[in-house]
């Protein structure tokens, strides 16, 4: 989890119509049933807002307008966060869908980042689980395909504190979550994992999470900028400081992601700055875009622009305000899409 998510997550104080094909195979024949032919539709990740939704100047309601009148873009990606804990207020949540309907998009996923379903006390463990079960009935409900959830202490990862030992994190990562699968299984929902901070850095461990649960609904969602593992100790306890660090041991996102894609029912399209070329300058969306059609990958491809956010904190370093960030990621993501059909 690289250091801007962990700071918002921070600041917030927190503790996807209907399933693919994928989502009714077992693992064994999800790893080896290629798509017949190349292509993705582009949803918008609400983080892509963040400054202004943390300041105050946009509010979660205002999402999904936003996301068709000024991008064009009918798949929208919560983040739980910024519901502000409305997400068992029925009117709310009516009033949202309602939005929604009225504008024809898609509610295709909600990014939860509460409690710690992989906790290795069995009865915190089990409180965290249950406390999901609100977002799997507020997704539902919005006519979600899927939640996201972490496994692992986000509390840790942005103290700098290690995870917990990765043996015995997968064995309590896989009761939780499997628990979690059990209960979103009744309402037709995946429930995702993505690549975010300590041991889901490392996409082996996340592989061997999904081979033991082994259930149709479970997923992963690679992120093209989380396989940060172990970052620099900040020079002092505030943002720019958190923002500054360098990471110091971090596993080839490319290598990552390929194997993270058998188990794929999403991916998280990360960018922070372009060069003159419109290209990403941290990741080679070519090279990364060949790696996701070579799985035979069909799905939702999220924009998640973080530039905006950083540029709170660093405004000489380049980077783009969050409008023009989306549209830059937006105009990219069409243009690999159209060179490697």
């Amino acid at each position: 989890m690289n250091p801007s998510r962990r700071q918002f997550l921070s600041q917030l104080g927190l503790t996807a119509a209907g399933l693919s094909l994928a989502a009714v195979l077992p693992a064994s024949a999800r790893a080896a049933s290629p798509a017949k032919k190349f292509g993705f539709e582009i949803s918008l990740a609400e983080f892509s807002f963040a400054p202004e939704l943390m300041s105050g100047k946009m509010k979660n309601m205002e999402f999904p307008a936003r996301a068709k009148k000024e991008f064009g873009l009918g798949v929208l990606e919560y983040v739980s966060g910024f519901f502000q804990e409305k997400h068992t207020d029925a009117a709310y949540l009516k009033e949202l869908k309602q939005r929604c309907d009225d504008l024809g998009l898609k509610n295709h996923l909600i990014m939860v980042d509460g409690a710690n379903i992989a906790d290795t006390d069995a009865a915190k463990r089990q409180k965290a689980v249950e406390a999901h079960h609100a977002w799997v009935d507020a997704a539902k409900f919005l006519g979600c395909s899927a939640i996201r959830v972490n496994l692992g202490d986000t509390m840790k990862a942005l103290s700098g504190t290690p995870d917990d030992p990765a043996e015995e994190a997968a064995k309590t990562a896989a009761d939780g979550y499997r628990k979690l699968l059990e209960y979103a299984a009744k309402s037709n929902l995946n429930v995702i994992v993505e690549n975010h901070f300590g041991n889901s850095t490392n996409p082996d461990w996340l592989v061997g999470i999904m081979k033991q649960v082994d259930m149709p609904n479970a997923g992963l969602l690679p992120d093209f900028g989380n396989f940060c593992a172990r970052r620099s100790k900040p020079e002092g306890s505030d943002i720019k400081a958190l923002l500054s660090t360098k990471c110091l041991q971090e596993y080839d996102r490319y290598e990552g992601v390929r194997k993270m894609m058998p188990y794929a029912k999403g991916i998280s399209a990360k960018t922070h700055r372009f060069d003159a070329a419109g290209n990403e300058v941290e990741t080679d969306f070519r090279r990364m875009f060949k790696i996701i059609k070579e799985a035979g990958f069909n799905g939702y491809v999220g924009i998640e622009y973080e530039g905006g956010f950083m540029n709170m904190y660093n405004k000489e370093a380049g980077y783009l305000p969050s409008d023009e960030g989306v549209r830059a990621t937006k105009t990219l993501l069409e243009r690999v899409r159209a060179e490697l059909v």
